[in-house]
């Protein structure tokens, strides 16, 4: 049964730091490209960053880049998302997405608010 289980998400001041995290299993985490989106209420899921396979690329929306990191641990099938310097507009419901061609999986989000 695959499972992408998202954590780490909560309440932050403006400026704060979270560290978001997403556990695989069911499938072979090592040859999946992983992804993290956040859909803001009343507004479409968008791609935040992305991670390759082995690593070694990633990719970060224009919003977030210097500002988020992702990275995983393909030896604890885990990717994660450094947050730093955050926004009143990075709240929103943050979703891990394993993606290859043919295949495509999401975990349940995780609710991250950037609120004084």
């Amino acid at each position: 049964q695959v499972q992408l289980v998202e954590s780490g998400g909560g309440l932050v001041q403006p400026g704060g730091s979270l560290r978001l995290s997403c556990a695989a299993s069911g499938f072979t985490f090592s040859s999946y490209a992983m992804k993290w989106y956040r859909q803001a209420p009343g507004k479409e899921r968008e791609l935040v960053a992305g991670i390759a396979n082995a690593g070694g690329i990633t990719n970060y929306a224009d919003s977030v880049k210097g500002r988020f990191t992702i990275s995983r641990d393909n030896a604890k099938n885990t990717v994660y998302l450094q947050m730093n310097s955050l926004k009143p507009e990075d709240t929103a419901v943050y979703y891990c997405n394993a993606f290859r061609a043919w295949s495509n999986y999401w975990g349940q989000g995780t609710q991250v608010t950037v609120s004084s």
